[in-house]
């Protein structure tokens, strides 16, 4: 077995992780499932317990070990740290000392950004803004969940178009006027009927509610006008993140990152038509290759230990 620094990126949908030598080499790369850091949840618990084993079975495969871990996670929080840093070292055969665990957004930040240069914008399943000062302090904006906010992201996306269509239906009894955007969801959902849609969605995850957001972009793709302005309406929420930002930390640049930039070239033009004067960005950002590049003595490696700590 070849002994390797392992960088990973959880997200919601997938986990995407990458393998280096002591050099920063990349010697291996891949995607698992996706999770969340929310290991309070039993079942968010038994989904970053299968993510874990499913990298753990890919390093195997590829003849790697882990010999130190750094990990950004979805929906982090410090009071989790020591917990799935104990996960994550029996699945991967290491010990928990070895094994940094950060907020996935900061370690995107430091992938980009030195310290106080910037605003970082991510929206992909969930949606939100930090600022990391110079003295290391982390301004964030927005992140709090799909069932207080999350607005521009994926689960907004789905979310709100769920909303329209069904609103149409309830005003006039059908989905005459939204029935391509009805059924490019229905086609995602597996059914059309109200028992399928509520199956889908309380019965899922915040990523599968994301996913839908897919449905919505092919319907704005195919000149749906809902879907478009509900697409818009996404952009314009994420420039309020960074208008948030700008307003605290002050004018500097900003980088929008995440899948939903993805979805259609209408969501960041109506976020860069909503910050006038402002430079914005949209960088390809390697969070995992960035975590599995840091090693303990370097600036990062120690503020992102320091971030975890107070997140």
């Amino acid at each position: 077995m070849t002994s390797v620094y392992l960088g990973l990126d959880v997200g919601g949908t997938a986990s995407r992780w990458v393998a280096c030598e002591t050099g920063g080499n990349i010697l291996a790369r891949g995607e698992v499932g996706g999770a969340t850091a929310h290991v309070f949840n039993p079942a968010e618990r038994a989904r970053l317990a299968g993510m874990l084993d499913q990298l753990a079975r890919a390093l195997a495969e590829a003849g790697l070990a882990a010999n130190s871990l750094v990990a950004g996670f979805t929906g982090f929080g410090a009071a989790a740290a020591a917990d799935i840093s104990d996960m994550a070292g029996t699945a991967l055969g290491i010990v928990p000392e070895t094994v940094l665990v950060s907020d996935d957004i900061v370690l995107a930040y430091a992938a980009h950004f030195q310290p106080g240069q910037g605003h970082l914008i991510s929206a992909g399943t969930g949606s939100i803004g930090i600022h990391v000062t110079k003295a290391g302090e982390t301004i964030r904006v927005g992140g709090r969940g799909i069932l207080i906010d999350d607005a521009g992201s994926g689960s907004w996306i789905a979310l709100r178009a769920l909303d329209h269509i069904y609103r149409v239906l309830d005003r006039q009894g059908d989905f005459a006027g939204v029935e391509l955007l009805a059924e490019h969801l229905f086609a995602l959902v597996g059914g059309r009927d109200w028992h399928d849609v509520r199956q889908y969605i309380y019965a899922g995850d915040r990523g599968r509610i994301g996913a839908l957001a897919l449905g919505v972009a092919q319907a704005a793709e195919a000149g749906d006008a809902a879907a478009l302005d509900i697409l818009r309406g996404a952009g314009a929420e994420l420039a309020g993140l960074a208008f948030a930002l700008l307003k605290r930390a002050g004018p500097e640049p900003v980088a929008a990152i995440g899948g939903v930039l993805q979805l259609h070239s209408i969501i960041a033009k109506s976020l860069i038509e909503c910050l006038p004067g402002a430079e914005v960005t949209r960088p390809a950002i390697d969070t995992a290759l960035a975590a599995a590049r840091l090693r303990p003595g370097q600036a990062w490696h120690s503020l992102l230990s320091t971030s975890a700590a107070k997140t």
